[in-house]
């Protein structure tokens, strides 16, 4: 559980920061003149108060958000109670888990994304900078009978403020540590009067980063960052009860890529050898960065949507459309290093023989030869990113084009009955692709395919992805009752998924051996191999996955400061496809190459605990039943709110790296039965108009019931999930004269241990247990077995605080991030067969100062 220490500290900076701003005779003063705001929500895709809501929704209203310092989605997720994000590997790759579902990387997010109306379906569209907020709400529990597909976990709604009559210029500079800088404004107001507002805004935010390249003179290019935004919106009003909203954006980002260390958890091999390092516990490692090559993550944003709502004072008729185009692509070291990939390469053992003796991480070590020590006494033991150039090199690239639209109608009345229905389409262009190229030792030249040259590509995955989805929906809210509403969804989802190769077919490489015919002529995709494959083509492949998805709720007014509520639905993701080639890679050379090359059969030695790769997978469904209540209590001072859940999943979407001899592998797989429940408190407690105290409690249960891509994980937990997230806080203002205000807000937010794949413990077979049967002899094997009870997060907290004083227009705000300069694992993924895990650092404790301007 929490640090008692550091909670203290909180508890203290809190107390210290309420008495010395607000007096105490003032307090009383003030306890009779509370007013209480009523907080309108839109998550049922109509304005209501927030008790109305049969479901659990935190809404951050826009005076939370600018206490908080909101900027971007990991700001705002940290506020909300049994949600949690990791943002690690680029800038496009942004993962959420609420109350135990996760999105899954490759495939798609597990909750619906709106801005101002708009429903966003890329999930790099979600990790962006967020200006002129003026509320997000964020909405537990399946809502794919209101937004349908990948509406599993929830929903993320996100209002910004719209232009009016009003002239409204802001400017914002802030500057923190790590050469942390961030600039942005916006200008609105009226172009015809009544009729025709704009607003325009800008945001440009540099940073070095939090972490160094010890290997490349301490140089910030592990985690740094650069993007701007250029954002422009048009409101037209000008024909009675018509509305018309057109909004642009367009972005770029270069930014650093795959900031991760490699850790081992090999703990016979660290008995054996006396390496205690080999079996690392990753909550105590300190990550040391060594990459020779400089990573480099470029992302162009493009979108334009037009939304419109036209009032026939019965009904109201709404339509949207959306054109998303985002393009991404990267360039790191590699990870080919640890299994001789490219051991016989000239450049890879020169780079060996010049760092001999060079420091790497224990147990990493560089001898005379890149070969393994296992097979050579004067060999080394190398992870992955290493300063060598046996590492290769990594490039990625995921562009996706996407247009959709939306028409729906829905009741305006204020009779017993309200209703809505609509219809919703969607066509995705998306690519995809995944190469090792050579390291030569010199700069790299872009590119993910290179036929030849220093980066000749040794191994390529490349492929076009369509989806074309058609959905229509309903919605009925009656009152039973004076104090009874019961509320009926429904959705039906049709998705058609198409996936056709990009590979040339006539290009070849002279890296690998696919066919283990010692002639290394042979196809970029281990799919194109001849022992597997003679017709020398991919063929496309089309999948059509359909839904339906009821959703029933019942919300009781038990007293009029009482709310009840319960409700049932049904949550679904698309399935889809891998970059072709992905099961072959793993037949071949997990099996195929190890049994050749050892004589030793891994897939019999390995049991139950060989992993099922598929191309494809199949959709996710949901069922979810949550119950809960809403109150408030002293004049409306006191809020609470609780609730508790029981989802059962079928055929979760989960995404895991596979690392062998071929280098990485990205795959996506499903595991069959997974159940999740928990409960959730919260409270708000106003003292009055100038200090507030918020609380919030997640706990989370889950456990996996069927895995049949991997069966020795069943009775394991649901990865990506921790099991609580504790959030506190404090804010206030205060006038300390005419003209000016003091202000100040403390959040601590404390997250529970968490696992990361669905392999947790247990001794784990590895590949490097044929090769320790092969180098060392009968018996060796058992020095390659891994257990990955070490691979699994603390508890950990962490700590913000925010003070300042604004005058008329202006604001001066001092802030510190991370206040005791917490150590912990963003993320941690682990790679089964190769013994290890692959981790990301989380924060450092940054302070900055920020100044606003508005006029």
């Amino acid at each position: 559980m929490p640090c008692k220490k550091h909670t203290a500290l909180l508890l203290s900076t809190v107390s210290t920061l309420a008495a010395a701003s607000v007096p105490t005779p003032v307090l009383a003063q003030e306890a009779d003149d509370f007013v209480l705001e009523e907080v309108i929500v839109t998550a049922r895709r109509r304005a209501e108060s927030l008790s109305d809501v049969p479901g659990t929704v935190t809404a951050l209203t826009q005076s939370t958000l600018e206490a908080a310092g909101v900027e971007r989605a990991a700001d705002f997720i940290a506020l909300t109670p049994g949600v949690s994000m990791v943002d690690t590997s680029e800038v496009g790759d942004t993962q959420v888990n609420i109350r135990g579902i996760n999105g899954a990387r490759d495939a798609e997010n597990s909750f619906a994304y709106i801005i101002d109306g708009v429903l966003y379906t890329n999930p790099a569209a979600f990790n962006r900078e967020y200006t002129d907020l003026t509320q997000i709400e964020v909405l537990k529990g399946p809502q794919g009978a209101i937004y349908g597909r990948n509406a599993a976990a929830g929903a993320i709604i996100v209002t910004t403020a719209k232009p009016g009559n009003e002239s409204v210029t802001k400017l914002t500079a802030s500057a923190a540590g790590d050469s942390t800088y961030l600039i942005k404004g916006s200008t609105s107001g009226a172009i015809v009067e009544d009729e025709l507002f704009y607003r325009l805004s800008a945001d440009w935010r540099s940073t070095d980063g939090y972490y160094r390249n010890s290997y490349q003179d301490n140089a910030p290019i592990v985690d740094a960052f650069e993007g701007f935004n250029i954002n422009g919106r048009l409101v037209y009003e000008g024909i009675e009860n018509l509305s018309v909203d057109l909004k642009m954006r367009y972005g770029e980002v270069d930014a650093s890529s795959l900031a991760f260390n490699s850790t081992f958890s090999l703990p016979v091999y660290a008995e054996v050898t006396g390496t205690e390092s080999a079996y690392q516990d990753i909550n105590t490692y300190t990550p040391v960065y060594q990459a020779n090559i400089i990573s480099d993550n470029d992302q162009e944003a493009f979108e334009v949507s037009t939304k419109f709502d036209y009032d026939f004072e019965d009904v109201t008729l709404t339509g949207w459309v959306l054109y998303s185009d985002i393009k991404n692509n990267l360039i790191a070291d590699g990870t080919s290093a640890a299994f001789g990939f490219y051991a016989a390469d000239p450049a890879c053992i020169a780079s060996v023989s010049e760092l001999t003796g060079y420091p790497l991480p224990s147990p990493q070590f560089i001898g005379q030869t890149p070969n393994g020590v296992i097979f050579d006494p004067n060999g080394s033991f190398l992870g992955a990113f290493t300063p060598t150039t046996c590492d290769g090199i990594q490039e990625q690239l995921r562009n996706q084009k996407d247009l959709s639209a939306e028409l729906r109608l829905s009741s305006n009345g204020d009779g017993p009955l309200s209703w809505m229905i609509g219809s919703y389409f969607l066509d995705i262009d998306r690519q995809v692709g995944v190469s090792m190229n050579r390291d030569s030792g010199e700069a790299p030249i872009r590119g993910l395919f290179q036929k030849d040259g220093p980066n000749e590509t040794a191994s390529l995955l490349y492929d076009q992805f369509d989806s074309r989805v058609f959905a229509v929906f309903g919605q009925l809210e009656y009152d039973v009752t004076d104090t009874v509403e019961l509320s009926l969804a429904l959705r039906y989802d049709n998705e058609k998924r198409e996936v056709s190769s990009l590979v040339p077919t006539d290009a070849t490489q002279s890296i690998i051996d696919l066919n283990f015919d010692g002639i290394y002529d042979d196809p970029l995709n281990p799919a194109l191999s001849s022992l597997i494959n003679s017709t020398g083509t991919i063929p496309d492949k089309e999948r059509t996955f359909s839904q339906l998805e009821p959703k029933v709720s019942v919300t009781w007014d038990a007293t009029d400061h009482l709310t009840l509520f319960a409700s049932w639905g049904m949550g679904f993701k698309a399935g889809g496809f891998n970059n072709s080639g992905a099961a072959a890679t793993l037949n071949l050379f997990n099996a195929g190459l190890i049994t050749t090359v050892s004589g030793v059969n891994w897939a019999e030695q390995v049991g139950s605990a060989l992993p099922v790769v598929q191309d494809d997978y199949d959709k996710e469904t949901s069922s979810a039943f949550e119950a809960g209540f809403k109150a408030d209590l002293l004049g409306g001072r006191l809020q609470l709110n609780g609730a508790g859940y029981y989802t059962k999943v079928t055929d979760m979407q989960f995404f895991e790296f596979y690392v062998g001899t071929f280098g990485l592998l990205r795959v996506v797989s499903n595991i069959d039965d997974v159940e999740i429940y928990g409960f959730e408190l919260g409270g708000t407690y106003h003292l009055n108009n100038h200090l507030r105290f918020y609380a919030g409690l997640n706990m989370t249960d889950s456990e996996i019931k069927e895995n049949s891509a991997r069966t020795d994980t069943v009775g394991n937990k649901s990865p990506y999930t921790p099991d609580y997230t504790i959030n506190l806080a404090v804010d206030f203002d205060y006038p300390i004269s005419n003209d000016l205000e003091l202000f100040g807000r403390a959040d601590a937010i404390f997250v529970g241990p968490t696992w990361f794949h669905t392999v947790q413990e247990g001794m784990q077979a590895t590949i490097f247990q044929p090769l320790f049967e092969l180098g060392l002899g009968a018996g060796a094997g058992a020095l390659g077995a891994a257990e990955y009870s070490t691979a699994q997060r603390d508890a950990y907290h962490t700590i913000d605080l925010r003070l300042g004083v604004r005058g008329e227009g202006w604001t001066l705000t001092g802030f510190v991030t991370n206040l005791t300069d917490e150590n912990y694992m963003e993320e941690v993924i682990p790679a089964p067969e190769f013994g290890g895990s692959f981790v990301n650092p989380g924060t450092e404790r940054r302070w900055g100062v920020e100044m606003s301007f508005e006029f």
